[in-house]
């Protein structure tokens, strides 16, 4: 959907001031005039709407504003922060379910989507959603249709469907982390809403109207910054965008004495983030699976210098055999290792070397020795040295999952799925 904003017209300009009063919207960038034009504009409609833009930058404001414009208004409005809903209970909560669906579920319980009929929901967070959730939200916006958790009854429902997320989306479609069809019918209407770093306008202004704020709060006089720090201010990159600034201008506000903010004192207070943090990106492997091959890798290596001080060690005896003290390596004679074997001999070797047995020499040729050790080649698969140690950990703790997922060190949903990966009995 193509929105022209005109910023010429006076009704746009008074109605967008109103906008931005109404809903304690500060700031005048062209990226910020054109989310609000859009918003305001869609809301007459029932189209889906998809807010994009990184943490921190007020997403949330926007679905009220197309709520409030709406035909709706006078409807239910529900904010449902999809990330702060376990995986378990999602479907519950949105869907809603019947007496005896699951343990726990001793009353039948109507779902946003049924309490929000003829109103709007608002998803935030919505790439949290699990993808068999994703399935029925979909469902939703193509058929208002839906099934509570445990029946079979099929209900409608009349909602306007407003969602946001800070992940690349894109890229999460690749990841297999995010429906490809539910993006494109979310996103019937995109509102991007732009990182402070685009707005550099607009930060004194908000800088001044969080200090203000802070002093009528706290009853104390309101911060301002000198020519330095307002330069300070505007350079930075403020990673966490407005939350940052406000929690930044809070936490000056109470803990310095002065009331004019320098540039030395405001730097104090803004961390270097040297690489950015958003859009949130999806990674191929978990964090249990990354420690777990790290600590793996850290474990081989550790085992394969204990084998190179083995094999050193071998070489050494026979050349001490061989050759006697005096002929060894100087280097080699002041290692530790070499140390230690030499001094805990009480005799001294000499080319034909003497061993002591209840002080009756016993004189070898050093070429009558023979290594009669067999060396065995050792297994360099990742995937067996894996299973041994699972095997080892469920062998200690008994099969106790739990026990031997935290001696890995991986979690125990990993733990469940490398036991069924390998079979392992």
């Amino acid at each position: 959907m193509s929105v022209t904003l005109n910023t010429n017209s006076p009704y746009f300009k008074m109605e967008l001031q109103s906008i931005k009063q109404r809903f304690g919207i500060i700031g005048n960038a062209t990226g910020l005039n054109r989310a609000i034009d859009i918003a305001r504009q869609v809301a007459h409609t029932d189209l889906s709407v998809l807010i994009t833009g990184e943490s921190g930058t007020g997403k949330e404001v926007f679905p009220q504003i197309v709520h409030q414009y709406s035909a709706r208004k006078h409807g239910a409005y529900i904010a449902v922060n999809c990330g702060a809903i376990p995986e378990g209970t999602i479907d519950s909560e949105l869907f809603g379910h019947e007496k005896g669906a699951f343990t726990g579920a001793t009353d039948s319980r109507q779902g946003y989507f049924e309490v929000a009929n003829g109103g709007t929901i608002f998803l935030d967070e919505v790439a949290e959603l699990p993808l068999s959730t994703q399935v029925r939200l979909l469902r939703v916006l193509e058929t208002g249709e839906f099934i509570r958790v445990g029946s079979s009854k099929v209900q409608k429902t009349n909602v306007r469907v407003v969602a946001a997320t800070n992940v690349n989306v894109p890229e999460a479609i690749q990841e297999g982390k995010f429906r490809e069809d539910l993006y494109y019918r979310l996103n019937t209407v995109p509102i991007h809403i732009p990182p402070l770093r685009e707005r550099v306008e607009d930060i004194p202004l908000l800088f001044r109207k969080f200090a203000s704020d802070f002093a009528e709060k706290y009853r104390m006089p309101s911060i301002s910054l000198d020519d330095d720090a307002r330069r300070a201010l505007v350079n930075y990159k403020w990673p966490g965008n407005i939350r940052q600034l406000k929690n930044v201008t809070e936490q000056i506000s109470i803990i310095e004495q002065s009331r004019i903010i320098t540039a030395e004192i405001l730097l104090r207070y803004l961390p270097d983030f040297a690489v950015s943090k958003l859009p949130t990106l999806y990674g191929k492997k978990g964090i249990d699976e990354q420690t777990f091959a790290s600590e793996r890798e850290i474990l081989y290596k550790i085992l394969f210098d204990m084998r190179n001080d083995v094999n050193d060690l071998k070489k050494l005896v026979n050349d001490l055999m061989s050759n006697g003290v005096s002929n060894i390596d100087p280097q080699i004679q002041n290692a530790p290792v070499f140390q230690n074997l030499y001094n805990s001999n009480d005799t001294i070797i000499t080319k034909t070397p003497t061993v002591q047995f209840d002080s009756k020499p016993f004189v070898q040729n050093a070429n009558d020795i023979q290594d009669t050790e067999e060396i065995i080649e050792e297994s360099l698969s990742l995937e067996e040295k894996e299973v041994e140690l699972i095997k080892k950990a469920l062998e200690k703790h008994k099969g106790r999952r739990k026990n031997a997922a935290a001696e890995l060190g991986i979690s125990e949903r990993t733990l469940y799925r490398k036991i069924k990966e390998f079979n392992i009995e």
